[in-house]
């Protein structure tokens, strides 16, 4: 064997190991890769409690509560509801009818237990995955000016608003 096949055979047998290694961890890591789960997702992949998976939907209108630093909410896909529970402050641009992706696990109790809430940065963004699948379940209802600029929905009574939440926090002392 001359030197020029030695050096392509190394080259090929290290291309191969290094393509069978490529496909194990794609293989190992086929359902993480996902960005975020709807909640019908969840229900239908039936994940285990404790798992640790991103839930991404919209908060449904009005569905806040808080009980101490808990504060629970519902993140909808158009076809399912899951309740979530946070403990922490949120974002300041959280509030209803707004496009969300929560990192935490399932709770034995059915409730998602969330340790890190992620809102939209401004008024125009949300996740293409969101958008998609929104659309798909026919809830997309997103209107624009004459311009063409998306008109943000904000819900002058919405109780999932960080102003609200504060308001209800100062009055409570909870």
């Amino acid at each position: 064997m001359t030197r020029r096949q030695k050096r392509l055979s190394i080259i090929a047998g290290l291309g191969s190991v290094l393509a069978v290694a490529a496909g194990l961890i794609f293989f190992a890591l086929r359902d993480q890769i996902v960005f975020f789960y709807s909640p019908s997702e969840i229900l239908e992949k039936q994940i285990a409690t404790g798992t640790p998976i991103r839930l991404g939907g919209l908060v449904k209108a009005n569905s806040c509560s808080r009980a101490g630093e808990t504060t629970d909410f519902i993140v909808t896909d158009g076809a399912t509801e899951m309740t979530v529970a946070y403990t922490g402050l949120l974002p300041d641009l959280f509030r209803s009818n707004q496009g969300v992706v929560v990192e935490g696990a399932m709770a034995i109790n059915g409730k998602f237990t969330a340790s890190n809430v992620l809102a939209k940065h401004d008024e125009n963004y949300m996740p293409k995955e969101v958008v998609d699948k929104l659309k798909a379940t026919g809830e997309w209802q997103r209107q624009a000016n004459a311009d063409g600029a998306v008109i943000p929905e904000v819900l002058a009574n919405d109780n999932c608003s960080a102003r609200t939440l504060a308001q209800t926090v100062a009055a409570t002392g909870t």
